[in-house]
């Protein structure tokens, strides 16, 4: 597959780095006190390439697309939820759109290949590929063009998005299927450590999906190269937040990581540009099994942790003040030298 994909260079700035940590060891607390907040403040200006970083515009990105794969019943509800689910997001009344709306992020929802049409809305993008992917339980889920489609679209989707942080949302029935077989292919890991309940499946629910994505991982044993790995065992709307991730990477935007199946797409994304996670907050760890596995995976360690299985880009909407707040700490919060405390014990 050969693809136009956006640069992204590595931001190690040895200079920069000095400066921040300088200026965080500066601050009227004792040394070390901010713990992690120290951290996340550090790592948002060197994304930004500034001592005083500002979060603009965050968008939040809601994609969404249906799997060829639920049809071997491998999720507790039918594919129609996930058009369903769609008309509930454009309509503000889901976890996602509560929690951003509350935050002021900007939503949008994109079609990336949900099975029914829908009409034209404030907030809803159309980036359909298809109708849904193919059944990668018997074959690829897609052709190398629809990847290579769907990438583009992700592509040119963030080019046209104001500001400077993308937070990633999703909505598949049936999309945990697709990112433990990501994470198990490109992770070299058994896909019974990473195949959990979804949407709600019982034990032996559990144990029937793990038997099809091993079917899936058989029939297409020849996928190994990223590209060919996404084309194969991944949903339209992964592939498509994989080249939103990797255009917004390359623009030196915050990447807001939100559950499973996003960091399935951040998985993929730094397989093809590694430096791609020098630009990821991860916001925090879901509850569906697998995730803590993937954070492992991606050296990642999230904010918070609240048992969240929603989806939707709703862990991501959750944990955005603690990213406010690290900004208005290194940018507003008084040196010692400013405010003349002694910073002698």
């Amino acid at each position: 597959m050969s693809l136009n994909l956006p640069p992204v260079p590595d931001l190690h700035d040895p200079a920069l780095a000095a400066a921040l940590r300088h200026k965080i060891d500066r601050k009227t607390v004792p040394h070390g006190a901010l713990g992690r907040l120290a951290a996340l403040a550090e790592r948002l200006g060197a994304i930004l390439g500034t001592t005083e970083p500002r979060l603009d515009k965050p968008q939040l990105v809601v994609f969404a697309a249906d799997h060829g794969i639920a049809a071997r019943g491998v999720s507790a509800y039918p594919s129609d939820v996930t058009g369903q689910m769609v008309g509930n997001f454009v309509a503000g009344g889901a976890a996602v759109s509560v929690l951003a709306r509350q935050h002021g992020i900007a939503q949008t929802v994109v079609d990336c290949g949900v099975r029914r049409d829908f009409d034209a809305a404030p907030g809803l993008h159309t980036a359909k590929i298809a109708p849904g992917t193919a059944d990668c339980s018997v074959g690829p889920a897609m052709s190398a063009a629809q990847c290579g489609q769907a990438l583009a679209n992700g592509i040119e989707l963030v080019k046209g998005l104001p500001g400077n942080a993308l937070l990633l949302g999703e909505m598949g029935i049936g999309n945990t299927s697709p990112a433990a077989l990501l994470t198990a292919r490109l992770g070299g890991i058994d896909v019974a450590e990473v195949t959990g309940a979804g949407t709600g499946l019982d034990a032996a629910g559990i144990a029937r999906k793990t038997a099809v994505l091993r079917e899936a991982l058989a029939a297409n044993a020849g996928a190994t190269a990223p590209l060919a790995v996404l084309a194969a065992l991944g949903g339209f709307e992964i592939a498509t937040m994989v080249g939103s991730v990797l255009q917004a990477a390359s623009e030196r935007r915050v990447v807001v990581v939100d559950g499973f199946i996003a960091s399935a797409a951040v998985l993929v994304a730094s397989k093809i540009a590694p430096h791609v996670l020098q630009r990821c907050v991860f916001a925090h760890r879901s509850d569906e099994r697998g995730h803590a596995r993937l954070l492992q995976l991606l050296g990642a360690e999230p904010l918070i942790d609240m048992g969240l299985r929603v989806g939707e880009g709703s862990g991501a909407a959750l944990a955005w003040p603690l990213l406010v707040s690290a900004c208005a700490i290194l940018n507003e919060m008084a040196s010692f030298e400013s405010a003349g405390v002694s910073d002698k014990a």
